[in-house]
C-alpha cells in the first residue's frame, strides 16, 4: 500500500492561533485514492524545520509528501524554494504566470486604498518563480501549486487557505506524477465509523479484547477509538478484502452493546435525530445551554422542515414570563430541578405550537453549585403534545464550556431515545 506524509506549514498553525483544516481533509481524500497517511507534521515558517520534516518523511519511506501553506508573496512564505532545494532543482521566472497572477489581482487591487503597486509587483514576481523540474498547478488564488520529485518520492506543494487547496486538488489527482504513482487500479481504503452512547472507552477496549478472542486476529483492521462529545467512536480502516472481518466485528459489538450502538453508518446523533424528526414540529427551551442545543439542531441542513425555534430562558423571570413556569415551582424546587425542566418543556410546547419539545436547565459553573446540586448538575425533559415524556438528571464533569457542550449531546440522545420508542 502506498504511504503518504503531510506537512502543514505556518507558525500560526504551529502556535495554535489557527486550527489545521488541511491535514484531515487531505488525509480523507488520500484514503479515497488508496493511499495510507502515515504522518501529519506541523512546522513553522522556518526553512531548516521544513527541510527536517521533508527528510524525516523520506527516511520513513513514504511514497508521497504533500505540503500546505507558505506559497504567499511575503518573506516568510518559503515553502516552494525550500522544497525545490530538497528536490535538487532551481526556481525559474515564469513571465506568463506573473501576468496571469496580476490579471487575477488587478480587479481586487483597484478596490483597495493606498495600494503600493511596487510592493505588489515584487510579491507577484516571487509567486511567479517555479521549479525548473516539475509540474505547475494553476493558481486558484494567487499562489500556484507544484509537483516535484525527490528521488523516488513525489512531493506536491499546495497553498494554505483551505478553499484554495481543496479547489486545486482535482488538478493534483489528474496530474501525471500523481497518476503515475497511484496507477489506474487504485482501490480506496475503506473506513467505517460506529458511534456508541452510554459506554466508556474502557468498555469498548474490553469489547475489542473479547472480539479478538472470539473472532481471531483483527490484524487486518486498523481500529481506533476515541471519546468525542460524550460518545465513543470506533473508526476502522481496512482494505476491501478485509470487509468480512469488519462485518464480524460489527456484529460482535452490536450484540454486546445493543442500543448503546446508535449509529453504524457514521451518522452523528444530530443527523439521526434529524431523520427521526421528519414530519414533527420541534421546539426547545434552554437555560444553561443558552442556545447551543438550538444551534446544533439548526446546523443540520433541512432543519427548517421540523425545527420551529426556541426560548432561551436563562433568567427565572424569562422562565416565568415566556414559558409560564409557576413561580411557586421555582421557589419550592429551584431552577435546576426535574420539575422546572418539565414546566419549561410544557411552556415552549404551548408557546410555539410544537408537538415535541426539549428543555435544559443546569449549573454550568464555575460557581453556583451546592451539595445537593453540584456544578455540572443538569436536568432535561423531552415532552410531546400527545403526553409522552422522558426526564433525566445528571452530573456532567468538566469546565463550564464542556458542561454546556456535553449537555447538548445528552439532550439530543434523550430526544433520540423517545423518538425511537
Amino acid at each position: 500500500m502506498l504511504r503518504a506524509g503531510i506537512v502543514v506549514t505556518g507558525t500560526e498553525v504551529l502556535t495554535g492561533r489557527v486550527a489545521d483544516a488541511n491535514g484531515p481533509w487531505l488525509s480523507e481524500h488520500l484514503r479515497e485514492a488508496g493511499i495510507d497517511v502515515a504522518h501529519i507534521c506541523v512546522c513553522g515558517d522556518r526553512k531548516e524545520d521544513l527541510l527536517a520534516q521533508l527528510q524525516f518523511l523520506t527516511d520513513q519511506g513514504v511514497d508521497l509528501i504533500i505540503t500546505s501553506g507558505g506559497l504567499g508573496p511575503t518573506a516568510d512564505d518559503m515553502t516552494l524554494p525550500t522544497v525545490a532545494e530538497f528536490a535538487d532543482t532551481t526556481l525559474v521566472f515564469d513571465a506568463a504566470l506573473e501576468a496571469a497572477i496580476m490579471d487575477r489581482l488587478r480587479p481586487m487591487a483597484d478596490r483597495w486604498e493606498n495600494v503600493d503597486w511596487e510592493a505588489l509587483r515584487v510579491g507577484i514576481a516571487k509567486q511567479a518563480l517555479v521549479p525548473a523540474r516539475g509540474q505547475i498547478l494553476d493558481p486558484v488564488g494567487t499562489a500556484p501549486g507544484a509537483i516535484m520529485t525527490a528521488g523516488k518520492v513525489v512531493i506536491v506543494v499546495l497553498p494554505g487557505p483551505p478553499h484554495e487547496l481543496q479547489r486545486m486538488w482535482p488538478a493534483v489527482v489528474h496530474a501525471e506524477p500523481f497518476r503515475g504513482l497511484v496507477g489506474d487500479d487504485a482501490v480506496a481504503i475503506e473506513q467505517t465509523t460506529l458511534r456508541l452512547y452510554g459506554i466508556t472507552e474502557p468498555d469498548i477496549a474490553e469489547t475489542l479484547r473479547l472480539a479478538e478472542e472470539a473472532l481471531g486476529s483483527l490484524a487486518a483492521l486498523e481500529i481506533t477509538t476515541c471519546l468525542r462529545r460524550s460518545e465513543v467512536e470506533v473508526v476502522t480502516r481496512f482494505e476491501p478484502s478485509a470487509r468480512p472481518a469488519w462485518e464480524r466485528l460489527h456484529e460482535f459489538i452490536a450484540s454486546r452493546h445493543g442500543v448503546a450502538l446508535f449509529s453504524s453508518d457514521g451518522s452523528t446523533v444530530d443527523q439521526v435525530v434529524a431523520a427521526l424528526l421528519r414530519g414533527r414540529r420541534l421546539a426547545v427551551a434552554e437555560s444553561c445551554t443558552a442556545g447551543l442545543l438550538g444551534a446544533r439542531i439548526a446546523d443540520v441542513p433541512g432543519s427548517s422542515a421540523y425545527f420551529l425555534g426556541g426560548v432561551i430562558s436563562y433568567a427565572n423571570d424569562v422562565k416565568i414570563g415566556q414559558l409560564q413556569v409557576d413561580p411557586q415551582l421555582l421557589a419550592a424546587h429551584g431552577a435546576v430541578s426535574p420539575q422546572v425542566a418539565a414546566a419549561m418543556a410544557d411552556g415552549v410546547l404551548t408557546a410555539l405550537g410544537a408537538d415535541i419539545a426539549v428543555s435544559t436547565t443546569g449549573v454550568a459553573g464555575p460557581g453556583g453549585g451546592s451539595p445537593d446540586k453540584p456544578v455540572g448538575t443538569v436536568c432535561f425533559c423531552v415532552k410531546t403534545a400527545a403526553g409522552e415524556r422522558a426526564d433525566l438528571r445528571v452530573v456532567i464533569p468538566g469546565n463550564r464550556n464542556q458542561i454546556r457542550e456535553r449537555a447538548t449531546t445528552v439532550a439530543l440522545h434523550l430526544l433520540r431515545r423517545l423518538l425511537q420508542k
